[in-house]
């Protein structure tokens, strides 16, 4: 295991480089950043790889039918798992977002977390404080190997997709999570990994 001061460094200087270079060498040297916070996750640098060429077809499926899925559909892809999230206006683009996440051939479930109703504009920027405010808490939880979980939040209710080293540290996840204020409810589909065998 490696230290977290470590992590968040190496957390520092992509967003240091993406942020302050510009062009072409801003993409590889942040890309060869984001490869190296990626061998830190459980599903590894091939995991990481894949799951967003998977993300990526899936947005370009979304964008070529309907540029409304490609804005309202939030997409999460964790070891080939789609976590679809938002709110789209009808039950047909709910099952149109469906279909074309399964028509990606690399995606081995979909989980269709979407909500069909309109969406107010306070309510996607309450849902981004949500958010941020949960990824700040796991990130300083030293009980908690936080760059294996993806956080979503829609209309107040946290979607948690990843993998979690036992059941207690999904549980601080899950706490930290519902400790925030206006949380309507928080949904886990993350993975406790298997106990090493002894």
């Amino acid at each position: 295991m490696f230290k977290r001061s470590h992590l968040l460094a190496l957390t520092v200087v992509t967003v240091f480089i993406a942020g302050s270079v510009s062009g072409c060498a801003s993409l590889i040297i942040g890309g060869a950043a984001t490869a190296g916070v990626a061998a830190y996750q459980e599903r590894g640098i091939s995991g990481v790889a894949a799951d967003t060429t998977t993300a990526t077809k899936l947005r370009a499926k979304l964008l070529e039918a309907d540029d409304k899925l490609f804005r309202d559909v939030g997409i999460e892809v964790y070891e080939g798992r789609v976590l679809l999230t938002g709110r789209v206006a009808t039950e047909d683009m709910r099952a149109e977002a469906v279909k074309l996440a399964w028509s990606v051939d690399s995606t081995k479930d979909v989980i269709n977390e979407l909500l069909v109703s309109e969406s107010p504009l306070s309510d996607m920027a309450n849902d981004s404080w949500i958010t941020a405010k949960l990824t700040s808490k796991i990130t300083v939880d030293k009980k908690i190997f936080s760059i294996n979980y993806s956080i979503e939040t829609v209309g107040g209710v946290i979607y948690l997709i990843g993998i979690a080293q036992d059941q207690a540290e999904l549980d601080r996840v899950i706490n930290h999570a519902r400790s925030i204020d206006s949380v309507q409810r928080v949904v886990s589909h993350v993975r406790v990994k298997a106990p090493k065998a002894s």
